[in-house]
C-alpha cells in the first residue's frame, strides 16, 4: 500500500465488475446457495427474506432455492447466521465464522455483555456472578436439546425469564426479559448462532443452537483476511466505503489495507483500492444484463458512496428513512426501478430511470419477474423495512 492511484477505474468497469463478481449476468450465476455466499462474503439477514431472494437472483436455475438454501443452512451447515459488521445479522459461508469473529464480533460482543451486566445493576436485577451461573446452566440445556427456543430454554433454566427495567424514566423505558438480552450476547461472542425459523422460510422468529467449534485467531489478521476477501468481489472501493462496510475504525481499515498490500486506483469518488492481485481493467458480462434484488440485497448495500450505481434522485423512493434499501430493478450493473409483491402474488416492477432502458431492457426485466414469481410460489414476502415505492406497487 503507498504511492498514488495506478489507474482510473471508470463507472462502466465498476458496473461490469457488479455484473461478474456479483453473479449476476446470466453466463456467470451459481449452482448452488453456497457458491453465492462464498462469492458475496456475506448475505444480510436482518430481513429472513432477504438471504433467499438474494440466493435465487444468482442461481441459474431458481426452482430449488428455499429447500437448496435450507439444506445449506440447517442441514449441511455450510452456511451460518451471525452477528457480523456494523452489529448486524448477516450469513457467512462457514469458512469465515472465526474471521467474523475475531475482526468485528470480539469487540461487538465486549460492548454488549458491559452494557448488560451495566442495565441489569442500574434495574437492581442480579450481579454479573448470577448472570454467568444462567448462561452455563442455559448453553448447557442448549447443547442437549440441539436447538431451543428462548421459551423452551427457560423451561429448563427458569432464571431466564427474569425481567428486569431498561432505562427507567426515560421515554425509551422498557422491560427486558433476561433470555432476550442473554442470547443476544451469546450470539455476537460466539456462543450460540441460529437454527431453524419457527415458520415458513420468510419468518423472523428463530430457534437457538450451540454455535460450531472454531479457532480463535489474531484480530489484526483476521481483519486483513475479511477486508481483502470483501476486496475482491467489491473493489475498487473508497477508504470511507471500507470503514461504512465493516464498521471498522479508520485505523483498523488503514491497517488491514497496509497488510494486504492494497493498491490504489482513481475513482469519481476520489481513491479507490483493489487487491494487488486486481489492478487490470476486468471485462463485464457478455450479454446485458438485469436482475430484481431484494431490501437489504448486499449489491445495493455493498458500499456507502452509491452514485456511480444509483442516481441520488432515485433513493426518496428506494430506501426508507433509516437508509435501508428496499427491492431493486437492475440493468446492467445499475439501479433503474424497483418491484414488489402483490397480494395476489403477482410481481411487479417499476422503472424510475429511462434513459438506457429500451424494448431489450424491459423483456429482460420481465423475464427476471417472472422467474422469481415462479419459484416464489404461493409464498407472500413482504421487506421488513418497507420504501415508499415497494408500498405504492404492493397496492
Amino acid at each position: 500500500m503507498g504511492g498514488g492511484p495506478e489507474r482510473y477505474v471508470g463507472v462502466g468497469e465498476r458496473r461490469g465488475r457488479i455484473g461478474v463478481r456479483h453473479l449476476l449476468g446470466r453466463e456467470v450465476r451459481a449452482g448452488r446457495p453456497e457458491e453465492v455466499a462464498s462469492a458475496l462474503v456475506a448475505l444480510h439477514g436482518s430481513d429472513p427474506a432477504t438471504v433467499y431472494l438474494a440466493v435465487g437472483a444468482r442461481l441459474a436455475g431458481s426452482v430449488k432455492t428455499v429447500g437448496e438454501t435450507e439444506r445449506a443452512l440447517y442441514e449441511d451447515r455450510a452456511l451460518v447466521r451471525m452477528h457480523g459488521m456494523r452489529h448486524t445479522v448477516f450469513v457467512f459461508p462457514a469458512e469465515l465464522v472465526a474471521v467474523v469473529h475475531a475482526s468485528t464480533g470480539v469487540t461487538v460482543a465486549a460492548r454488549e455483555r458491559a452494557s448488560l451486566v451495566k442495565d441489569m445493576a442500574r434495574a437492581g436485577a442480579p450481579d454479573a456472578v448470577w448472570l454467568a451461573e444462567v448462561e452455563e446452566s442455559a448453553l448447557a440445556a442448549l447443547g442437549r436439546r440441539g436447538e431451543a427456543t428462548a421459551s423452551e430454554l427457560a423451561l429448563d433454566e427458569p432464571r431466564l425469564r427474569e425481567q428486569f427495567t431498561y432505562a427507567a424514566g426515560k421515554s425509551y423505558e422498557g422491560v427486558h426479559t433476561v433470555s432476550t438480552r442473554l442470547l443476544r450476547v451469546l450470539g455476537t461472542e460466539g456462543k450460540v448462532v441460529r437454527g431453524r425459523p419457527l415458520g415458513s422460510w420468510t419468518s423472523s422468529q428463530f430457534r437457538w443452537a450451540v454455535a460450531p467449534a472454531h479457532p480463535e485467531l489474531d484480530v489484526a489478521e483476521a481483519q486483513a483476511a475479511l477486508l481483502g476477501r470483501w476486496l475482491a468481489v467489491c473493489g475498487p472501493a473508497t477508504e470511507d466505503d471500507l470503514k461504512w462496510w465493516t464498521g471498522w475504525k479508520v485505523t483498523e481499515v488503514r491497517r488491514a489495507l497496509a497488510a494486504i498490500g492494497a493498491r490504489a486506483v482513481a475513482l469519481d469518488e476520489g481513491t479507490g483500492w483493489v487487491t494487488a492481485e486486481d489492478v487490470e481493467p476486468v471485462a463485464g458480462p457478455v450479454e446485458p444484463w438485469a436482475a430484481l434484488l431484494p431490501a437489504l440485497d448486499p449489491t445495493a448495500m455493498g458500499w456507502r458512496q452509491r452514485d456511480w450505481y444509483l442516481a441520488p434522485e432515485l433513493r426518496p423512493q428506494l430506501f426508507d428513512r433509516s437508509g435501508n434499501v428496499g427491492p431493486t430493478v437492475w440493468w446492467n450493473g445499475r439501479v433503474v426501478g424497483g418491484w414488489a409483491q402483490r397480494a395476489d402474488g403477482e410481481i411487479v416492477w417499476r422503472v424510475l430511470e429511462k434513459e438506457g432502458v429500451g424494448r431489450e431492457a424491459e423483456a429482460a426485466i420481465g423475464a427476471e419477474a417472472e422467474r422469481l414469481r415462479g419459484w416464489v410460489g404461493a409464498t407472500r414476502v413482504t421487506p421488513r423495512f418497507r420504501t415508499p415505492l415497494e408500498r405504492e406497487l404492493a397496492g
